[in-house]
Parts: structure tokens; sequence; C-alpha cells
């Protein structure tokens, strides 16, 4: 296989390039200023080996901010509108940040290790310069930095009884959404139960990137009698899952309601944040435009979109956009999200969709298209 991808140094390389390289990472893309791996083959036999046994993903792409000092959660519950008052050291939330306009700049994973020491673990934004930014004008006694942490996912039905081989039968014990510090034969690691895939699933979170080869050849080799395969993030099972992908389905012009996440907005409560007085007003208002899930009627489609498609009402006037699209295999459906105008959001909701020069018919219908109650990934 020709390794020459015209790598260069402004674009950062992972403590697990060289290991994904050899165990035949194909192509790269870049997000949040580093390569990841996004093909080893066949995307749809990646998604079976993901849902079926197990797959390792390298996700340092999921750069870390690590806020400390006596004022980090304080600081921390400014950057979000979730109310973070119960959560405990050793707990993960899901969160959104939001600009003052209430636009959404990131949807990272908070892990609280300690009283006084956070990680966000980010989409594809900046949100360090944003929190050191606001860090300078908040009157709060703060430290923030990017830490040297590189997180790997191993997502799979398969997972845990790897992570059992790996770290013993309490890994078990470690509950869906929280943390544990482990040392894995000197290699320092924070482990989770989270994970970008809707499956069950864990990210470690390498401490020491000198030690990433042998991390991920220790898994691997782990791995290997419960058919794990060296992977990247399933398109197909994300969508499937309805989860959302920055830059694609949600953006900075983008809000929390529109995205029919309500729940991760308190605006009921004392707590203070960035973005609060522009989302009461926009709760007041309304929403012009809501995502939802469509089904599009048209041969199996060979990839996942590249382009925001149109979506068009009856009198093919322009209603909104596909934000993401792709075929899966499991459903023998076309599944897509899509932004669109509010007065055409109500399931069963029959619309157009403009590929390219054609147009093909849709049909809205619940999200996620597959285990909505999350039973999988919380098993």
């Amino acid at each position: 296989m020709d390794k020459n991808f015209g790598f260069g140094t402004q674009i950062r390389k992972s403590p697990f390039f060289n290991a994904t390289v050899r165990w035949g990472a194909k192509g790269f893309s870049v997000y949040n200023h580093m390569y990841i791996p996004r093909d080893f083959g066949d995307p749809e036999q990646n998604f079976w080996n993901l849902i079926e046994k197990a797959i390792l993903c390298d996700v340092a792409v999921e750069r870390q901010v690590e806020i400390t000092g006596p004022d980090a959660y304080k600081f921390v519950q400014i950057l979000t509108p979730r109310d973070l008052s119960k959560l405990s050291v050793g707990q993960c939330k899901y969160i959104l940040i939001v600009n003052s306009n209430g636009g959404i700049l990131n949807d990272p994973v908070l892990l609280r290790l300690e009283e006084k020491r956070f990680w966000l673990s980010l989409a594809d934004s900046d949100i360090l310069l944003w929190a050191q930014g606001v860090a300078v004008y908040s009157n709060l006694d703060v430290k923030i930095l990017e830490p040297d942490v590189s997180p790997l996912q191993l997502q799979g039905p398969n997972s845990k009884k790897i992570m059992i081989k790996l770290f013993g039968e309490s890994i078990k014990d470690l509950k869906y959404y929280w943390l544990k510090n482990y040392n894995l034969n000197g290699i320092p690691l924070i482990v989770s139960r989270t994970g970008w895939s809707s499956e069950l699933g864990y990210e470690l979170y390498l401490q020491d990137g000198s030690k990433g080869d042998e991390l991920y050849e220790t898994i691997m080799e782990a791995g290997k009698e419960f058919e794990i395969k060296p992977g990247h993030t399933s398109s197909i099972r994300r969508i499937e899952g309805g989860m959302l992908s920055y830059h694609a389905d949600a953006d900075i012009n983008t809000n929390p309601y529109e995205l029919g996440l309500d729940r991760l907005v308190n605006l009921d409560s004392k707590i203070n944040f960035i973005g609060k007085k522009a989302l009461k007003n926009i709760k007041e208002v309304g929403v012009a435009r809501k995502q939802v899930g469509l089904v599009l009627e048209c041969e199996p489609l060979l990839g996942p979109n590249t382009k925001f498609w149109q979506v068009l009402n009856e009198k093919n006037i322009k209603i909104g956009k596909i934000t993401s699209a792709i075929y899966s295999p499991r459903l023998k459906k076309n599944i897509a999200l899509a932004m669109i105008d509010i007065h055409y959001t109500a399931i069963g909701h029959k619309l157009k969709v403009k590929i390219e020069n054609e147009i093909i018919n849709s049909t809205i219908v619940d999200k996620p298209f597959f285990d909505p109650k999350k039973s999988l990934v919380a098993s």
C-alpha cells in the first residue's frame, strides 16, 4: 500500500498514528487540527465489525481542555447551560457550550476528574481558545491548558470482555458516563464508559503520549480472541443513533432548541452562564426550524453526503437542508438528519430532497433511527 499521504507539520499526528498505519489505515481526514484515520477498507464492514464484535478507534482528535484551580467549577458552569450542581467527582456529562447568542460552539463530554479538575473532551472547534478568552474577563482563579491526553475508543458488544481481560472483573462496575483512574502495565489511563458510537463501549484516555504505540498494540493483542478489528468512527452507526457531527448537524448558528436538546439547557435554576438571556428569548419566541429524521426513497447511497442537499416542499420551494445522510445496511434504508422549517416537521410528512440534479421523495420519521432508548450503550 502507498503510505505517502503527504503529511505536514502544521497538522498534528496522534500518539497512535504509526499503529493505525501498521494496522491498515488507508485514508485520513483532519479534525481539531489533527489527522484522524477514516478508512480501514470497506466502511460497511467497519459498521458490522462495530455492532457485532468490537473495533478500536484512534480518537485523539477529541482534544482535551483541562480546567483547574480554586474556581474551576464556577468557571465550567459559566461555559455551559446544563446545570452541573449534581455532577460528582468521577462522573461525565454530555454538555453544550454556547456563545452570547445561544449558538452552539461545541458539544463536548465533560469529565470531572477531581473536585477542582475538569476535562472537556471536544468536538471539532477551538474551545481551548474560547475558554482562555473567557477566563481573561471572568475574574475567576482558573488555569486552562491542553494536557498530554489522547483517547482511544474501544466500542462494540465484545468491548466489555476485552476490558475485563485488560483490567480485571472490577471494570464491570464502571457505570455508563462514569470514569476511573487505571494504570495498565505502567501506562497511565483514565477510562470512561463513553464513546461516539451508540454501542456499548469505553474510552481510554492515555496520559503519556510516548506510550501510544504500546497501548494500541496491547489492546489489539487482548482483543484477538474476541475478534477485535482496527476501525474508525462509523458514520452509519452515529446517524442511526442520531448523534451530532459538529459543522454538519450543528454549528455556531444552531441553537439547542432547534436540535431538540432542551434537556441540556437549565433556564429555571439560579446558575448563570454565557448565552442565558439569548436562550430564554429563543425559548419564549420559539424556533423557526427544527432537526428531523428522514428516510430517503432512492437507491442505496454509496456513501455519506459531502454537500448539504436541499429539502423541498410540495411546491419545490426550499425549506431546509440535509445535514447528514447514509445508507444503513441493517435497516436497509437511506436515513438522514435534516434541519427544516418548523411548519413541515410532523412525523409522516412527505417532502422532497434534491440530490445534485435528481429530486427524490422522503418521509419524516422518529429519530434516533435505531435503539432510541440507548439500551445497547447503557447495558
